[in-house]
């Protein structure tokens, strides 16, 4: 008798494999749009809208591998560099 949590050797190594697809699908789109309504509110909080883009970049990001959407893929990590920038203006240099 092995112990009550066991895994195979592919999901050991990626700890993205045990969490449902449909986390990923409905994280990235409720982040999202999240991310924009704070955005579009243009509050003193909006600026943490970016931050709100990046968690649902990484959602969409996860979905896109484990469904083998490249093109997905792509423009997600094109949309995390404009968020970076984002997060930098927003939150980074207007502290400076």
């Amino acid at each position: 008798q092995g112990s009550a949590w066991q895994c195979c050797p592919e999901s050991c190594m990626n700890p993205i494999s045990d969490i449902p697809l449909w986390a990923f699908e409905w994280a990235g789109a409720f982040l999202g749009l999240t991310g924009a309504a704070l955005l579009s509110l243009n509050v003193r909080a909006s600026r943490f809208g970016w931050l709100l883009f990046l968690l649902s970049n990484g959602a969409w990001i996860a979905y896109g591998v484990k469904v083998g959407a490249h093109g997905l893929v792509v423009m997600q990590i094109g949309f995390t560099l404009t968020n970076l920038m984002g997060v930098y203006r927003w939150l980074v240099a207007a502290k400076m």
